[in-house]
């Protein structure tokens, strides 16, 4: 096993830090918060009082970072100087892709090999290790990246060149957030016209309409699989997480001159519901909205 420096403990990074540990790799563990930091003791990590320490001697570093200037922050300031020349250097977190790729032609540069690595999934599949991964690098880095994701995931895919982690996460998150809302307006328009919802999941589960969001994921509670509907919205995937993604794909869309109606319909959407103070509740709850709650 390795010794691994894990940057940024929070909602996903604790559970996939404490996921390298189950396996039996010696991780070095950094956050800013205490609480953080005992939590990753508690699970099987070294806490590290800076992120030098815990890139001492580090065979992977793995960064895990709220967006792409806490990102280039870390790696210029810390791991572009301290971290051992030999170690893969791979960031788990969604940042825009231009930061992504600048990033990466700086640790080549210096002569780090590199990987974006962002996760599907969420915070259950984090902790449970079961999360996807879309990497971007090159087909070197992403054979050394490869043994350290597979022990945090069910799904360990390579995208392509640097970048394309980050360019498949925000296109697939704006996807799901399209999805989402369109099946919460199925359900409800359904529901409005005298349709019980469980028979409307029941058919259009298995039929031309079926989507994760609607046979996975349905945001009514009481329909379906258990989803976060039937805990009041609370867990799952956060309404700010996902807006988080909708904003970066239409700063990409505007970069790439990409024609994408449905994406920003739906970043519209999800920002007045988060400006109404939704942004804690699972991004499924838009549904309440919708229906005028």
């Amino acid at each position: 096993m390795a010794r691994v420096a894990f940057i940024g403990l929070g909602n996903m990074g604790g559970g996939m830090a404490a996921n390298l540990a189950k396996k039996g790799h010696d991780v070095r563990a950094f956050d800013l918060s205490a609480d953080a930091l005992a939590r990753a003791r508690e699970a099987g990590c070294l806490p590290a009082a800076s992120v030098e320490e815990a890139l001492d001697g580090a065979e992977a570093v793995i960064t895990m970072l709220p967006a792409g200037k806490h990102v280039e922050g870390v790696y210029s300031d810390a791991i572009f100087t301290a971290a051992p020349q030999s170690a893969i250097l791979i960031d788990c977190s969604t940042i825009d892709v231009a930061t992504a790729k600048r990033v990466a032609e700086t640790a080549a540069a210096k002569g780090y090999a590199a990987v974006d690595a962002p996760v599907s999934g969420g915070i259950a599949a984090a902790n449970g290790g079961t999360l996807t991964f879309m990497v971007g690098g090159s087909d070197a880095a992403f054979e050394r990246a490869q043994p350290f994701l597979v022990d945090m995931g069910k799904a360990v895919i390579h995208a392509g060149a640097s970048g394309t982690g980050q360019v498949a996460k925000i296109a697939n998150n704006m996807l799901l957030g399209i999805t989402m809302v369109g099946t919460c307006e199925a359900f409800l328009l359904a529901r409005k016209l005298g349709l019980d919802p469980q028979k409307f999941f029941d058919i259009a589960s298995v039929s031309s309409g079926q989507s994760w969001s609607m046979t996975s994921y349905a945001p009514l509670p009481g329909v379906g699989p258990t989803t976060p509907a039937d805990n009041d919205y609370q867990g799952g995937f956060a309404t700010a997480l996902m807006l988080k993604d909708l904003r970066l794909a239409m700063e990409a869309a505007g970069t790439a001159h990409a024609d994408t109606p449905m994406g920003a319909k739906a970043a519209e959407l999800y920002e007045k519901f988060n400006a109404a103070g939704q942004g804690g509740l699972d991004f499924s709850a838009i549904l309440r909205m919708l229906d005028g709650d």
